[in-house]
């Protein structure tokens, strides 16, 4: 029962880091640049995200731009690209198989075939928190450098946005979910390890005693 309710909680953690991951994924905060300049009225707020970059008056317009040249993107951004989608798709293919899995389902057969569909739920997991973890990291590292460098003049250094945090909290999310999937299913299977089942077998020795009891009667 402990080891239900605690897939359980993993599924949930796993639930709010798959929204979370495709919410930063989409997000276009992903590194911000305020510009108030001398007039507050026309302060400008300029943000750049993996698939569009927008620009947002303090007089209420609002303007996004997509970036369709994928070759004329730096490189942690195009990096950035491949490993948050594939990081969306393996939380989906997680999703699906630990449902599949878990044991306060009915789904996925006995157990021996549940607790496989569970492990591989949890490595999916695991790889997803992976593949958001290390594009984030890779952002925010090439936002620190550029806001450091003291060549970038004012008007062109940025600060991590929105869509960095939540790229982070779902990573982590993702990552705790595939531990708790993964562990729980080896720890069963080290249950088993340890405590064989029984095998009743009769003494040979009996039977052919009885065997050659029986041959005597024959005789």
């Amino acid at each position: 029962m402990a080891s239900a309710s605690l897939q359980f909680f993993a599924f949930i953690l796993a639930l709010f880091g798959v929204f979370g991951d495709i919410t930063a994924t989409l997000l276009p905060n992903w590194k911000v640049n305020a510009d108030v300049g001398s007039n507050i009225i026309t302060a400008i707020t300029q943000m750049q995200g993996l698939w569009m970059d927008c620009t947002w008056y303090s007089t209420g317009m609002f303007s996004c731009t997509l970036k369709y040249s994928v070759l004329s993107l730096p490189i942690y951004i195009q990096a950035a690209r491949t490993t948050m989608v594939l990081s969306c798709i393996l939380s989906a293919f997680g999703i699906c198989i630990t449902t599949v899995g878990m044991k306060c389902t009915k789904l996925g057969g006995d157990t021996d075939s549940k607790s496989h569909a569970c492990f591989a739920g949890g490595v999916c997991f695991i790889l997803a928190g992976i593949s958001g973890l290390v594009p984030t990291s890779w952002y925010t590292r090439e936002i620190i450098s550029n806001f450091l460098d003291q060549t970038v003049p004012e008007s062109s250094k940025h600060e991590p946005g929105g869509a960095v945090y939540t790229g982070f909290i779902s990573a982590g999310f993702l990552l705790i979910a595939g531990v708790i999937f993964c562990t729980s299913c080896f720890k069963k299977q080290q249950g088993a390890w340890i405590y064989p089942p029984k095998q009743h077998d009769f003494p040979s020795t009996e039977q052919e005693s009885s065997a050659g009891y029986n041959l005597k009667d024959y005789v």
